[in-house]
């Protein structure tokens, strides 16, 4: 006998361990709480830290609490609590 519909594996799915969905649920709450840079790529920001000085310039990019800020004089690292916006 011939079947006239054979199912795609593709669409069926992998199995999944309660324990990796436990892992990502879990790690999807902790995510939750950890510190949010408030500012977005591209807004200008006043840099103002003991180590790096103070540099105006234009947020390039975020990777949690830590911005890369581009200025005139190059690009600094900061932690998103330094910095405040532009007046």
């Amino acid at each position: 006998m011939v079947k006239a519909h054979v199912q795609d594996l593709a669409s069926m799915g992998r199995p999944v361990r309660l324990s990796t969905l436990v892992h990502r649920a879990c790690g999807r709450v902790l995510a939750a709480f950890r510190p949010r840079c408030p500012y977005r790529v591209g807004d200008a920001v006043v840099g103002d830290d003991p180590f790096n000085g103070r540099h105006e310039g234009i947020i390039m990019s975020h990777r949690g609490p830590a911005v890369e800020l581009g200025a005139a004089a190059g690009v600094f690292f900061y932690d998103h609590r330094h910095l405040r916006p532009q007046d």
